[in-house]
């Protein structure tokens, strides 16, 4: 491939984004309300139809916190270059203050030296100031990123632990004695395979929303937290299905 050829592929503009290459925020809500709805509707006193509202509300939290990181945040980019411009202001009045006060003949070439010793340490503690001024905008974008994606975390457990005792030999006829510990198990097959079901699909619309921040970031740090929670729901995910794999096995037979 000729020189050009690359440049052209580095610099070209990608293809607008359409329909169905992003995620619509609008929809995923939705699609979480109509879950609530069924939940409702068949486990109207059950846990995971308080867990399923709470992640409603969750969701269309993360929704828009998505939407506000995405652009940038102006008045801290303003601030943190007025802060740079302000330390290298100051940084190249020292340097011309020190040219105009010391003579270069050899009676000042000591004082030269240490002041070009006190120069290199207070230079490298500009670009640590300047470092932590640029990022600035990227931590307090980060921060709020990651600490709805803890609360997703913490929603997909929840999920996790509802299912958690659904044990489908309990309605096949294959649980060994109860003891008075047991938990309460009331489902029928139908009901079991329903529960587990919505289960999976709040798993996977978890995965969903948490990837609403990785459509509207770059920062590395929230696309790895994002892939484990995708990676987090996924593996839930499958043991639930193995039980529902179970269940209609069990029926075919």
């Amino acid at each position: 491939m000729h020189l050009n050829e690359w440049l052209k592929l580095l610099f070209e503009n990608t293809p607008r984004s359409g329909r169905f290459t992003q995620l619509n925020a609008g929809m995923i809500l939705q699609t979480i309300e109509r879950l609530e709805q069924r939940v409702n509707d068949r486990f109207p006193d059950s846990g995971l139809l308080k867990v399923c509202r709470e992640f409603l509300s969750l969701a269309r939290y993360a929704e828009s916190l998505a939407l506000r990181l995405g652009p940038p945040i102006w008045p801290v980019r303003v601030f943190a270059m007025l802060g740079g411009l302000l330390l290298v202001g100051l940084s190249v009045y020292a340097i011309a203050q020190v040219v105009q006060r010391f003579s270069f003949d050899g009676t000042g070439m000591p004082d030269i030296l240490q002041a070009t010793e006190s120069a290199i340490n207070e230079l490298i503690f500009l670009g640590l100031a300047v470092f932590f001024l640029t990022g600035l905008e990227t931590r307090l974008k980060r921060r709020s990123a990651l600490r709805a994606l803890h609360q997703l975390r913490s929603i997909i457990h929840v999920v996790d632990m509802h299912q958690l005792t659904k044990d489908p030999a309990a309605v096949l006829g294959n649980m060994p004695t109860l003891t008075p510990s047991s938990p309460q198990r009331t489902l029928t097959r139908a009901e079991l395979t329903r529960y587990l079901d919505y289960c999976s699909e709040l798993l996977a619309l978890c995965a969903k929303v948490a990837a609403l921040f990785a459509q509207t970031m770059e920062d590395p740090v929230v696309l790895n937290a994002v892939n484990d929670v995708e990676s987090l729901a996924q593996g839930l995910s499958s043991k639930i299905w193995q039980k529902i794999m179970i269940l209609d096995l069990a029926e075919q037979a």
